[in-house]
């Protein structure tokens, strides 16, 4: 997901707070803090941030604090983005403007993560104290400049990829600057988050061939899949409606189904099949149970679930290598994981 998945949604932003959700990359998503994210710095007392002399802070300390940040592990989901609009696109192997777009892509999605947590600076203080901001880890002029820095230096990714892919890049910063600054608390958030990543897919489509229109059905389909984890995201702190993740499954059930090319392929059953086996039981617990440890565990699978779609729709554009190469990031993101959170 593109901003931290909170809901009150880290994408692959998973699991967060009774606010807008992310998806990413989505509301601010908190799963389980893993890794005791509160033991590298003091905790704020509500409303207040605590105050650290960086002076006093060891090296390792502070970058696990911008690891925690940036939500690394989540960047695990993003190249798969510019590589299935490359492929959906007919480039074949991706090329020197395809990577220029994955960076591009990965500049972006780093940014909304580190401008989710500026937004949200206040709120986390109260509800979330560990996180590096209200610990007083990172000052919040420092994550604010650097979602600016990383910005810019997107978009300058996207103007060396060529023309078509700034025209692209432009309206994706737009949509993460505008979730985060406003849209996530507001009906119109769960959208706006999957539109940035179908964005980010037709990112890659342009910076390949300088045109979109072959990607347009990919793109849907992975908007389609944000816009569902998101919405599932915005009751990951309380307990919710079982009809939205019982949405969210049947939404996964649906495009796994739209997933394989036609003729049919082993590699895109598989990878189809492999798409809904991981997000689809945590989506069915917790519509059988809707409880903010549940949900979160569904937001989280629906973000890991973005690797396996990306895969998919590669593979249903007929290019087996870069499916291949996308579904090998899927292990990496779960390893990384396991060391700072992606919520």
């Amino acid at each position: 997901m593109w901003a931290r998945s909170d809901a009150g949604p880290d994408l692959l932003t998973a699991a967060a707070g009774p606010r807008a959700g992310d998806g990413s990359g989505v509301g601010r998503t908190r799963a389980v803090a893993s890794g005791g994210a509160g033991a590298a710095g003091p905790v704020a007392a509500p409303g207040e941030r605590a105050r650290t002399r960086p002076s006093t802070t060891p090296p390792s300390a502070r970058l696990r604090a911008w690891a925690e940040l940036l939500r690394l592990p989540a960047l695990f989901t993003v190249p798969g983005d510019a590589l299935a609009g490359v492929a959906a696109a007919g480039a074949g192997r991706p090329g020197r403007r395809a990577l220029l777009a994955v960076g591009c892509s990965l500049c972006l999605y780093e940014a909304g993560m580190a401008l989710n947590d500026w937004a949200d600076r206040a709120e986390d203080a109260a509800e979330r104290p560990h996180r590096p901001l209200p610990s007083g880890r990172i000052r919040p002029a420092a994550a604010l400049t650097a979602a600016c820095a990383l910005t810019a230096a997107g978009l300058a990714l996207a103007a060396r990829a060529g023309r078509p892919a700034l025209t692209v890049a432009v309206p994706l910063a737009a949509a993460v600057w505008s979730y985060d600054l406003g849209l996530k608390r507001t009906p119109a958030g769960p959208a706006a988050m999957g539109a940035a990543r179908g964005l980010d897919l037709l990112l890659g489509a342009a910076a390949a061939r300088g045109r979109v229109r072959p990607a347009l059905v990919p793109a849907a389909l992975l908007g389609t899949h944000t816009l569902a984890v998101t919405a599932v995201s915005r009751q990951e702190t309380r307990t919710g409606s079982p009809l939205t993740p019982l949405a969210a499954l049947t939404t996964t059930a649906l495009l796994a189904r739209a997933l394989p090319p036609r003729p049919p392929s082993l590699l895109g059953a598989a990878l189809a099949a492999g798409y809904a086996a991981t997000a689809a039981r945590p989506y069915l617990h917790a519509a059988l149970n809707p409880s903010p440890q549940l949900t979160q565990r569904a937001v989280g699978a629906g973000i890991r679930a973005t690797i396996p779609l990306q895969a998919a729709l590669a593979a249903r554009a007929g290019a087996t290598a870069t499916a291949l190469a996308t579904a090998a990031l899927g292990p990496l993101a779960r390893r990384f994981a396991r060391r700072v959170s992606v919520t």
